[in-house]
């Protein structure tokens, strides 16, 4: 789905958050619960916003579903939703932050507990240092980095999310 379908939608509606935040929000909340409904996300996205219509509706279950297969997938398909290559690469590195803010919100919002299973402490720990990367990013060695990143990030979501789902302790509503 692209990137910028799900942004205009989200800048059409006043929603506060871009499509990368949506999406790492979708991300966070299906890493800790597996089970989770949309309409929790939905909620979130559009808790001060006016609502969408029903086709754009439809288009963000869509990507909160599809966010939720690519995740249980055993392919190793889960990519995060970042803007296209032909945009900068400092506005890719702003789409990442925002990704990762996504991210540390919607686990936040569902995973209540202070302990941290396995590596999944350290992935917290690394997901909100991206939080803080400098947006000033130009050249090849910038987008290699950028590009590093991205796949650790890839790789640790889906570590992140087994770390949990092996840990049955956790609090989860």
């Amino acid at each position: 789905m692209a990137y910028q379908v799900i942004n205009t939608i989200l800048n059409n509606s006043d929603a506060e958050v871009s499509a990368a935040e949506a999406h790492g929000m979708a991300a966070g909340i299906l890493c800790v619960n597996a089970y989770a409904d949309s309409a929790q996300w939905l909620a979130e996205l559009f808790s001060n916003a006016a609502s969408v219509i029903d086709e754009e509706k439809i288009l963000l279950v869509r990507l909160f579903e599809e966010t939720r297969r690519l995740l249980d997938s055993d392919e190793f398909e889960f990519d995060l939703l970042l803007p296209e290559d032909e945009v900068s690469l400092s506005e890719q590195v702003i789409a990442l932050k925002n990704w990762c803010q996504g991210f540390l919100f919607g686990v936040g919002s569902v995973y209540t507990s202070a302990d941290w299973p396995g590596d999944s402490a350290e992935i917290m720990r690394d997901i909100a240092e991206f939080t803080k990367l400098d947006i000033e990013a130009e050249g090849e060695a910038d987008e290699s980095a950028f590009m590093e990143i991205t796949e650790y990030l890839r790789s640790a979501v889906s570590l992140f999310r087994d770390e949990l789902n092996d840990n049955t302790s956790g609090t989860i509503h």
